[in-house]
């Protein structure tokens, strides 16, 4: 099934946060958090059980109880099963996003691409999420160490195994569609390129943003538009890099990065465009971008994010934006004002 034919509208809501992602979230405020997009009419919520071990899918399940199922899409994703052992959070290798969850539960986390886990990890999130089926599955991060044997040697479990156990989950009707979720291009470059199983849709994170979307627009997406497979662009501002905050691509943003920041900004300041009304349209712009999904774990966030995708921008602001070699010339931008 066509993601554009899933999903209920082109903002959504990446739960991320709701693990406690960079910080130790108050449960009423995290609940409230959801509780505001529901009542700003978003309908589309993703979720992984690597977001806290499992707390952010724990969360959103609390918070969706009793609101009518088929009024809204969840996505979430497998390729980590959370046991019911307890481990030190601070002892686990997680690459580039160790210790970003680090105030989520201690619940032991396993890395397993496998057919069996899949449906394991598929069978625990319908749990915590209190569902009996999720609309999308995303193969989650299939992209660390790209190209060693290690990774080549995942890429092979996840082949034979999770695609496969997402496809009979696909004709079983407890999924409606599935693809990866990564924050690299290769991977999802490498899926298309086979024969099957075939994917319906990708979310990619951080790779289409403002700050960071050439090596996305070339090699991404037109053979997401020639299979017909949709993209969904998480972290559309590059881990709050873009709207003033230290990080990008779960560390410390560079000089490299804070000074396209600031070139950017200045832009918007003369043209008076907010900084999130620039990264959700131009994400939104391409026509094979279903939907965005900035994470948010304030209920105000909720409010800024739908005042941003409403904002009117004028068509001068991207011309400049491009004039100053701050876009791809090849990326489409929005109509504008």
């Amino acid at each position: 099934m066509a993601l554009k034919d899933i999903l209920p509208g082109k903002l959504g809501f990446g739960a991320a946060p709701l693990g406690n992602m960079f910080r130790d979230i108050p449960e009423d405020e995290a609940l409230a958090t959801v509780q505001a997009a529901w009542n700003d009419g978003i309908r589309y919520f993703d979720n992984a059980p690597f977001y806290g071990a499992g707390l952010a899918e724990l969360r959103m399940g609390e918070a969706l109880a009793g609101k009518p199922r088929d009024e809204y899409v969840i996505s979430s994703k497998v390729g980590r099963v959370i046991l019911d052992e307890l481990e030190d959070v601070s002892a686990r290798e997680q690459g580039e996003k160790a210790g970003v969850f680090a105030h989520g539960r201690a619940n032991r986390i396993v890395n397993d691409y496998s057919y069996d886990a899949t449906l394991r990890s598929i069978e625990g999130s319908l749990e915590r999420l209190r569902t009996d089926h999720i609309e999308i599955a995303f193969v989650h991060d299939l992209a660390q160490d790209f190209w060693g044997d290690e990774w080549l040697a995942k890429f092979e479990e996840a082949r034979t195994g999770a695609f496969r156990a997402l496809d009979r989950l696909r004709d079983e009707g407890t999924i409606k569609a599935w693809g990866l979720g990564v924050n690299k291009v290769e991977p999802i470059e490498l899926v298309l390129g086979l024969d099957e199983p075939r994917p319906d849709a990708f979310l990619l994170a951080g790779r289409y943003t403002l700050l960071d979307h050439s090596s996305a627009l070339q090699r991404v997406m037109p053979m997401a538009a020639a299979s017909g497979a949709g993209i969904v662009v998480g972290g559309p501002y590059s881990s709050g890099a873009l709207v003033g905050g230290p990080n990008f691509e779960y560390a410390p943003a560079t000089p490299e990065i804070l000074d396209k920041v600031a070139r950017i900004k200045a832009i918007a300041d003369r043209h008076g465009v907010s900084m999130k009304a620039a990264g959700l349209q131009f994400s939104l712009a391409n026509p094979s971008v279903a939907a965005v999904i900035p994470g948010a774990s304030r209920p105000g966030r909720i409010v800024e994010d739908r005042a941003a995708l409403e904002e009117s921008v004028p068509t001068n602001f991207w011309s400049e934006l491009r004039a100053a070699g701050l876009v791809d010339p090849a990326a489409p931008l929005p109509a504008g004002n």
